[in-house]
């Protein structure tokens, strides 16, 4: 990414980021990848929270792979810490121990400060929704899952004792995701830990075409935060230029960008319900087409929900 994008993206009140990566980039040196920009943006506008709903569309709830009693009705929210952890820490690298043998290092690392921070986003997410977070990490066998739980526990106690506070270890949440989701309202985890459970998170909702994410900032002097909205599917270079691309996701990501950037919260719902509105009338692209039953192109999806949102907005 040059630096004349990356200035545009500190000037801008959000970014908007569609995929990137492929397999033809496997081969190249990592900062040359295009993940490396993305990595750029989330350090340089200090996107150290990941916010990545959860929700089961009632009319896709017989597309998940689990039975339609356990994530009938599910709405969850996974915080990742974006900006520390093993992703970020130092030292990192492949070190020669001797002419057959070599060494890799990652480095996972955390301060109270970033704990804290992510933390307190947690909790005030909690308070606008069923008033629960849980708290992942290995304490068991990390000095930074302990560090983590320990400052968590700290934190509530002092400012949010009002909000329900379990903890978990990461393993179990795992597993229990699959076994249980609804019992969870807010994760709260690191940098490596969201990684992996939103993906499964993500799963329960049956394709991840349909899910968008937010990454925010701190609040800055003029009560603004730095933003990047985007779908949580990856770039798909195999089904590039066909039309078979679910645009959902990145639907999902602008009205998140309405509510979480420019307090059009109103605006947010419409887009929201319109979603729902084309899914509940049977319109699928194919990554959410059950067998047997017809899919639509990207192009004919977005127009559905331009159209459907006109409806509901009146114009």
């Amino acid at each position: 990414m040059s630096d004349s994008t990356m200035d545009e993206a500190l000037k801008a009140d959000a970014v908007l980021f569609g995929a990137v990566g492929g397999s033809k980039w496997d081969n190249v040196e990592r900062s040359k990848r295009p993940e490396a920009a993305l990595l750029r943006l989330r350090k340089e506008l200090d996107l150290f929270a990941n916010l990545r709903p959860a929700v089961v569309f009632d009319a896709l709830a017989n597309s998940s792979s689990l039975k339609l009693d356990v994530v009938k009705g599910l709405d969850i929210l996974i915080l990742r810490e974006l900006t520390s952890g093993v992703y970020f820490g130092q030292p990192r690298g492949v070190e020669k121990i001797n002419e057959s043998e070599e060494k890799a290092i990652d480095t996972q690392s955390y301060t109270t400060s970033d704990v804290t921070r992510i933390g307190r986003v947690a909790f005030d997410l909690a308070k606008k929704r069923d008033n629960k977070v849980t708290s992942v990490e290995k304490s068991n066998v990390m000095e930074t899952g302990m560090f983590w739980r320990n400052i968590i526990t700290a934190l509530h106690k002092k400012e949010f004792s009002d909000v329900n506070l379990e903890h978990m270890l990461a393993d179990n949440c795992a597993m229990q995701l699959v076994r249980h989701p609804k019992q969870f309202d807010v994760i709260l985890t690191d940098n490596l830990f969201g990684d992996l459970l939103s993906d499964i998170a993500a799963m329960l909702t049956g394709s991840l075409g349909m899910l968008p994410s937010a990454s925010l900032g701190p609040v800055n002097s003029s009560g603004k935060r730095a933003a990047m909205y985007e779908p949580v599917h990856g770039s798909a270079p195999d089904i590039a230029g066909k039309g078979l691309a679910n645009p959902l996701a990145m639907i999902m990501s602008f009205a998140m960008m309405l509510k979480y950037s420019f307090d059009m919260n109103e605006d947010s719902i419409l887009i929201e319900q319109a979603v729902q509105h084309v899914l509940s009338k049977g319109l699928r692209t194919e990554d959410i087409a059950k067998s047997g039953e017809a899919a639509i192109s990207t192009q004919k999806m977005g127009q559905a929900v331009i159209d459907e949102l006109a409806i509901l907005s009146g114009k």
